[in-house]
Order: C-alpha cells, then sequence, then structure tokens
C-alpha cells in the first residue's frame, strides 16, 4: 500500500479477537472491537530485510496495519491497544467505504531491555482516497522513516526539520495544553466582578496567549 516496495508486502489477516482475548480488556473495549472493525489486515512491513534501509536505534521495524471499519470513526482505545500489544511502531490505514485515514502515535521506548513502550498523543489525516494519502518513504534508516511519517501526517506544525521530532511533540503538546487554560481563564475573566482581580486574570491571559503564539 501507500506505493511501497513489493518486498514489503505481507498481506496477512490478523483475527481481531487476538487484540481483546486478554482479560483484562474491559467489556467495553471489547464491544468496540466487535462493533466498531470489520477486518485488521498486516498489509507491509518496513524492516531492514524487507527493504534497502538501515536499521534504526529507536525504530526497529514499522509495520503497516489497515483496518477496514464498520462507520467512519473509530474509539483511539482500540489502537491503544493495538500499539500495547505489538513491540513495534505501527501505522495505521483507517478505511471506510474506499476511504482512508492515516494514524500514527509517537511512540518510544521506555527502556532499552524491554520491548515496553510508551504511546503518546496520536495524529492523524483527514479522510482521503489512498493516492492522496501524505505519506512518502524518506529516510535513510528505519529511524527517520518514522519520523517522517509521524511529520507529514501532523501536518506543518511538525514541519520545521530544525528541531527534533521529540521536540515538535513536547511544542505540540504544551501548545495544546495552553489552549485549554486559555480558555479556562478567559471563562474566569468573563465571570470575575471585581475588576481588580479581572485585571489580574487578564495580565495571566495576555502572559498566556503570547507563549501561545511562540509555538505556532
Amino acid at each position: 500500500m501507500i506505493g511501497l516496495p513489493k518486498s514489503t508486502e505481507f498481506n496477512r489477516r490478523i483475527p481481531k479477537q487476538k487484540f481483546y482475548e486478554n482479560l483484562s480488556i474491559s467489556p467495553t473495549l471489547k464491544r468496540i472491537f466487535v462493533e466498531q472493525i470489520k477486518v485488521i489486515w498486516w498489509r507491509d512491513k518496513i524492516a531492514t530485510t524487507t527493504i534497502n534501509l538501515a536499521a534504526g536505534e529507536r525504530v526497529t521495524e514499522i509495520e503497516i496495519f489497515e483496518i477496514c471499519l464498520s462507520a467512519p470513526q473509530l474509539n483511539e482505545a482500540v489502537l491503544r491497544q493495538i500499539d500495547k500489544e505489538i513491540p513495534y511502531h505501527i501505522l495505521f490505514l483507517l478505511e471506510y467505504e474506499g476511504l482512508y485515514q492515516a494514524w500514527i502515535a509517537y511512540k518510544e521506548t521506555i527502556t532499552s531491555s524491554t520491548n515496553a513502550f510508551r504511546v503518546d498523543k496520536y495524529y492523524h489525516t483527514d479522510w482521503l482516497k489512498e493516492k492522496d494519502l501524505p505519506l512518502k518513504l524518506e529516510g535513510l534508516n528505519i529511524d527517520q522513516v518514522y519520523e517522517n511519517f509521524v511529520r507529514q501526517i501532523a501536518g506543518e506544525s511538525f514541519s520545521d526539520k530544525s528541531e527534533t521530532l521529540k521536540e515538535s511533540i513536547a511544542r505540540d503538546s504544551r501548545k495544546r495544553e495552553l489552549q485549554k487554560q486559555i480558555a479556562i481563564l478567559q471563562a474566569k475573566v468573563y465571570k470575575e466582578k471585581q475588576l481588580n482581580k479581572q485585571v489580574e486574570l487578564n495580565a495571566e491571559l495576555k502572559r498566556m496567549k503570547k507563549e501561545w503564539e511562540e509555538l505556532l
């Protein structure tokens, strides 16, 4: 898929129950797997054994999973569960009635001695035809290919390659945090009756907005 070399093709169907047979899965999450997903395909594997790329230091393989949906939305908890079960980095392609969304998370190894990962925020595209997905195989090693997939899916906010991907993630997280704080503070200003308190809150609001603008 997405124009990858034939050598990366895997095309193996994965029974969706594989991901909810675990006894720790809540009944709600199991129901989501059953109701929202038709079928899961392991479409491609990007690794040194399947493509002429150097090994990565942090990313050993990138799996391409196609998830065919019953409706045009999927609970993010499903992706987190799959990411938790698979000890590799995953690019998800959600399919519904011939259109696709690309989803990917910033997935970091917790310790070098285990296969445990910490999954950060997910980024995704709009619904597009497969040929229009903004995904290109770019980079000289697996690390770079993965980082470029994250940047391509995240869009313009991650286009500055003068900063590392981790720095881009941190900047984006701080920006989102500030947006929430600004909305809360604006509501407080609106409700506040005391003038001196309004002045104090507005000063803090101005500071937050300035920091937010500097992160753009």
